[in-house]
Order: structure tokens, then sequence, then C-alpha cells
């Protein structure tokens, strides 16, 4: 059974390596944010696999916090795309901050 993970693993690698070509080569910055998310996607579903094999449960707990800073990063990074600024905040002409 172990082996069927072991190809999985590669399989992920092999994955991510296509993943990482699309975000160098990606068309638009829009491409390139998706594909370092998918990166991001296929990063946790390694560390799951390789807590398993592994035998550590604990990787787990890794997994879901790299899920999570990956779609904060991806939030932002698209928000910072979008408007050039991530507080969403512009000064006006009479020099308050809304």
């Amino acid at each position: 059974m172990t082996g069927v993970f072991a190809a999985a693993t590669a399989a992920i690698v092999v994955c991510m390596g296509l993943t990482l070509a699309r975000s160098i080569a990606g068309p638009t910055v829009f491409d390139r944010i998706l594909a370092v998310n998918s990166f991001g996607t296929k990063t946790v579903l390694l560390i799951a696999l390789v807590g398993y094999l592994a035998g550590r449960p604990d990787f787990l707990d890794l997994a879901l916090v790299y899920a999570l800073m990956n779609f904060i990063g991806t939030i932002a990074a698209m928000k910072f795309t979008r408007f050039g600024d991530l507080a969403g905040m512009e000064d006006d002409d009479s020099g308050e901050v809304f």
C-alpha cells in the first residue's frame, strides 16, 4: 500500500513542476497568481502525503496552517494587483484618510 502513496507523491511532484512552469510562463499576472495558488494547494497535499508516509499525523496540522496562509496570501496578492494597495485607503485632497 505504501507504493501507491509513493506513486501519488511522485505524481504530485510532477504536477508541481508543471504548475511552476505555468507560473513562470503565464501570459497575465492573474494566471501567475492562480498558478502559485495551485502550487500551494499541491504543497498542502504533498505535506499530508509525506506525513502519512512518515507516520506523523501532526503534519496534517502543518498542512492546514499552510493552506490558510496560501489562501490569505492569494487574496492579498489579488487585492494588491487589482487596487495597488492592501489597505484600500486612499488620500483625498483634504489630507484625511478614509
